[in-house]
C-alpha cells in the first residue's frame, strides 16, 4: 500500500520537471542579463575592473567572460547546447565566487557568494539533467532528459 503510494506521488511530481527546467533556464538568462550588458557595454572598463581584483589574463578573460554570458542567455533562453554552456557558465560562477564574492562572506545583503552559489547550483541542474522537453536541444538532438 505505502508502496503504491510513493509509486503514484512520484508520477504526481514528475508532471511539472520539464516546466521547471524551463523556468531554471529562462530565471538565469534573465540574471545574466544584466551583468552581461554591463561588461559588454565598456569592455575596457570590465578589463580595468577585472586587472583590480587579480584576475589573470584580464583583458582576455574580460572579453572571453563577456562573451560566455551573452551567449549563455540566448542559448538557454533556446534551450540549445544547454548542458554545455551550463558548464561553461558554471566556471564563470566559481570565478565570480573566487575572486568577487568570497572576501564579502555569505550574505547577499554583503555582496558575498549567496546568489552566485545559487546560480552554481542551478547550472549544475542543467548540466545533470540537459535542457527539457521544452528546449531546442530536444527538438535537434533528443537530449531533453525525458
Amino acid at each position: 500500500m505505502f508502496k503504491n503510494f510513493l509509486g503514484e506521488l512520484s508520477v504526481l511530481f514528475s508532471y511539472p520537471k520539464h516546466l521547471m527546467i524551463l523556468a531554471v533556464r529562462l530565471m538565469l538568462a534573465y540574471g545574466f542579463s544584466k551583468p552581461a550588458l554591463l561588461k559588454l557595454s565598456d569592455i575596457t572598463a570590465t578589463a580595468k575592473w577585472f586587472e583590480s581584483i587579480s584576475i589573470p589574463f584580464y583583458t582576455f578573460l574580460a572579453y572571453v567572460v563577456s562573451m560566455l554570458e551573452t551567449l549563455g542567455i540566448v542559448l538557454l533562453i533556446l534551450g540549445l547546447f544547454t548542458r554545455q554552456i551550463a558548464f561553461l557558465l558554471a566556471c564563470v560562477m566559481v570565478g565570480a565566487i573566487f575572486f568577487v564574492h568570497l572576501t564579502h562572506g555569505f550574505s547577499v545583503a554583503n555582496n558575498g557568494i549567496e546568489i552566485p552559489l545559487y546560480y552554481l547550483l542551478f547550472l549544475f541542474v542543467l548540466a545533470s539533467y540537459g535542457g527539457g522537453k521544452y528546449s531546442f536541444d530536444n527538438f535537434l538532438f533528443k537530449d531533453g532528459n525525458q
